[in-house]
C-alpha cells in the first residue's frame, strides 16, 4: 500500500525497489464499497512512499487517503483538538480522501458526560464536519472505542500467542514500589519486565487461579528508523528507557498503545497527523505493527500549538475551548483562520480565509516543525474580518439578522417601542452601516447601541449644559429631514450638518453634534452623527428631533 510523502527532499533509493512495492489492504482490513474510500489523484511525476520499516522509495501508485481525528471524550474540545482536526480535514479535502472521526474512550473513569457529543458538535460548528463518525456511522465502525473490544480481545490474544506479549500479575503495590526505589536512585521510573520471564506453566497456573493480571507488549532493540512527513527521519530505541508497556488493562479495556494502531489499521488508515507529543512514541507503534505483520500508515507530527509566548495551552485557562469561543459569538471561519494563520502549511499568510480557500491553499511541504505561536488577542480581528465578510453575503447575512433578531429580543424584549426594530431590512441595513467597526453581532446589543432598538430619555439638564438653541437646532434638523425624505445618505449628511451648525448664533459645531448624538443615542459617544440618523432613519430621526423639539421649549 502506497503512502505519498509530500517532503521537498527526493528519494535516494533505487527506483526498481520492489520490496517497498506493497499492495493495498484497504479491502482486506474492512473498507468497502466506492463511496468509503477515493483514489487520490497525485499530480508530481513521481511519488514517495514509506514501507514497514518507515524507509522512503519510489512509486507511482497510490493510497486512498484516509486520515482521522480521534481525541479522548475525557473533555471537551479545546483550539489544539481544533487544530488538530483541522488539518486533517484540510488534508483529506485537499487530496479527495476521507475525515474520520472516532472516540478513544477506553479510559472509562475520566469520561466526562456530554463530551463525546459535543466534540461532534463543535466539528460541525466549525464547519469541518466528519464524513465518518459514531454519529454519522460508516463502513468501519463503531467508531467508538468501547465499541470495539472484542477486536482488542483478539489483538491482545494474537500478540501473546506470539510470543511479542505476554501476561503480567505484578500488584499495584510492587509497581509503586519499584517507581519509589527509581526514583529515591535518580533514575526514570520503569517496569523491569519480570513477568516476562515466567515459565509458560507459571502463567497457566495464575490464570486459572484468577489472579489479576494486565498484558503487556514486549519491546524489542532494534528499532529501525522511521520517516516523519513533518520531522523526517526519527529513531528511538524505545526497550532503553522503557519497560514493556501495558496494552490491555485489567479492566479488559485497551490502552492508547494498543487500540490505536488496531482501529487504524482496521479503519485502513492511510495517513496519521496527531501532536508531536506522540512523536516518541511512534517507534512502539511501529514495532507492534512490525509484531502483527501489518503495514503501518504514514506518520506525520504536527509542532504544538502554544501561547504566544511559547507557554503551552492549558485547559486550566478556561477559555481555550470550543463551546466558550461558541457562547461568546466567535465565528466559527475565524477560529479556523487564526490558529491556521500562525502555524505552517500554507502557500500564504494572509487574513480572512475561508475554509474552501485554506483548501487550495494548503501545501503540506511548508509545515515546519516550530511551534504555532497562537496570539488570542488578535481574535477580535480575524473576527472582525469574517463578520464583514458574512454581511456582505446575501445569504449568510440572512442568518445574521435571525440571529440578532433573537439577541435584540432577549436583552431589550420589555423596552422595546416600536416593533419596527425587529424588521429584517432595519436590522440588515444596520449591519451593513455598521461591518467593519464591530468584531462580533453581541456589541450591536450592549449599552453602546442600545439606541438603534430602544428610544433614549433625555433631561432637561443635559439639553441645557449643552446650548440654549436647542429649540432652534431641533427646528433646523427636522426641516433638513423633510427636504430630504426618504433619501438620508451618509455621502451629503455629513456636510449638511455642517451648514446647519452655522445657522446657530452662539452655538459652535462641536456642541451642535453634542446635542444631535444626545437626541438621537443618549450618549456621548458612539458612530458619526450622520450614520446615526441614516441607521434609525428619516421617520425614527425625526420622532427623536420632535422630543427634543417639545423639551427645548421649555427651556
Amino acid at each position: 500500500m502506497f503512502l505519498r510523502l509530500w517532503l521537498s527532499r527526493r528519494c535516494h533509493l533505487l527506483k526498481s525497489c520492489k520490496r517497498c512495492c506493497l499492495r493495498s489492504d484497504v479491502r482486506r482490513r474492512g473498507v468497502h464499497g466506492s463511496t468509503a474510500v477515493r483514489n487520490i489523484v497525485l499530480t508530481d511525476s513521481t511519488d514517495l512512499e514509506v514501507n514497514a520499516a518507515g524507509k522512503r522509495c519510489c512509486s507511482t501508485e497510490h493510497r486512498e487517503v484516509r486520515v482521522r481525528f480521534a481525541p479522548s471524550p475525557t473533555g471537551f474540545l479545546h483550539l489544539g483538538g481544533l487544530r488538530t482536526a483541522l488539518y486533517n480535514y484540510i488534508f483529506a479535502k485537499k487530496y479527495g480522501g476521507s475525515f474520520i472521526l472516532r472516540l478513544e474512550d477506553t479510559d472509562q473513569s475520566r469520561l466526562v458526560p456530554g463530551a463525546a457529543e459535543s466534540i461532534e458538535d463543535m466539528l460541525e460548528w466549525a464547519g469541518i464536519p466528519p464524513d465518518e463518525s459514531p454519529r454519522r456511522g460508516g463502513p468501519v465502525g463503531p467508531y467508538l472505542q468501547s465499541q470495539r473490544l472484542d477486536l482488542y480481545h483478539q489483538t491482545a490474544l494474537q500478540l501473546v500467542e506470539r510470543r511479542h506479549a505476554y501476561y503480567c500479575f505484578c500488584s499495584t503495590q510492587r509497581l509503586e514500589l519499584l517507581k519509589k526505589e527509581a526514583l529515591r536512585t535518580g533514575q526514570t521510573p520503569r517496569y523491569d519486565n519480570r513477568c516476562w520471564h515466567l515459565r509458560p506453566d507459571q502463567v497457566r497456573e495464575k490464570l486459572a487461579q484468577g489472579v489479576p493480571h494486565v498484558v503487556r507488549f514486549h519491546l524489542e532493540a532494534g528499532v529501525e528508523p522511521f520517516q516523519d512527513l513533518i520531522f523526517g527521519w526519527n529513531h528511538h530505541e524505545v526497550a532503553q528507557v522503557e519497560g514493556d508497556p501495558v496494552v490491555m488493562k485489567a479492566d479488559g479495556f485497551p490502552t492508547y498503545h494498543l487500540a490505536n494502531i488496531v482501529d487504524d489499521h482496521y479503519m485502513g488508515i492511510s495517513h496519521v497527523l496527531r501532536g508531536s507529543e506522540w512523536l516518541i512514541s511512534t517507534s512502539k507503534h511501529l514495532l507492534m505493527y512490525r509484531a502483527l505483520g501489518w503495514q503501518p500508515p504514514a506518520f506525520g507530527h504536527l509542532p504544538l500549538l502554544t501561547n504566544k509566548d511559547g507557554s503551552k495551552l492549558s485547559k486550566r485557562q478556561g477559555d481555550i475551548f470550543i463551546q466558550s469561543y461558541q457562547r461568546d459569538g466567535v465565528l466559527p471561519e475565524a477560529l479556523l483562520d487564526i490558529t491556521t494563520n500562525c502555524g505552517s502549511g500554507f502557500t500564504t499568510n494572509r487574513m480572512g480565509r475561508r475554509i474552501d480557500e485554506l483548501i487550495s491553499e494548503f501545501n503540506p511541504s511548508k509545515i515546519t516543525t516550530h511551534s504555532a505561536l497562537l496570539d488570542l488577542e488578535k481574535l477580535p480581528e480575524f473576527n472582525r474580518i469574517h463578520l464583514q465578510q458574512r454581511i456582505e453575503d446575501k445569504e449568510l447575512c440572512h442568518l445574521l439578522v435571525r440571529d440578532l433578531q433573537g439577541q435584540i429580543q432577549q436583552v431589550y424584549a420589555a423596552e422595546i417601542q416600536d416593533e419596527e426594530v425587529l424588521h429584517e431590512d432595519y436590522i440588515t441595513r444596520i449591519l451593513h452601516l455598521r461591518k467593519g467597526h464591530i468584531s462580533s453581532l453581541r456589541e450591536l446589543v450592549t449599552p453602546g447601541y442600545s439606541y438603534l432598538w430602544v428610544r433614549p430619555s433625555l433631561s432637561y439638564q443635559q439639553v441645557a449644559a449643552l446650548t440654549p438653541e436647542a429649540q432652534h437646532i431641533a427646528s433646523l434638523v427636522l426641516r433638513l429631514i423633510e427636504e430630504q425624505g426618504e433619501g438620508l445618505a451618509m455621502d451629503h449628511l455629513g456636510g449638511d450638518l455642517k451648514v446647519l451648525a452655522k445657522q446657530t448664533k452662539a452655538t459652535k459645531y462641536r456642541e451642535v453634534m453634542k446635542l444631535l448624538r444626545l437626541a438621537l443615542s443618549g450618549l456621548q459617544q458612539g458612530p458619526s452623527v450622520a450614520e446615526m440618523m441614516v441607521s434609525l432613519g428619516p421617520v425614527e430621526t425625526s420622532h427623536r428631533f420632535q422630543k427634543l423639539l417639545l423639551l427645548s421649549q421649555t427651556i
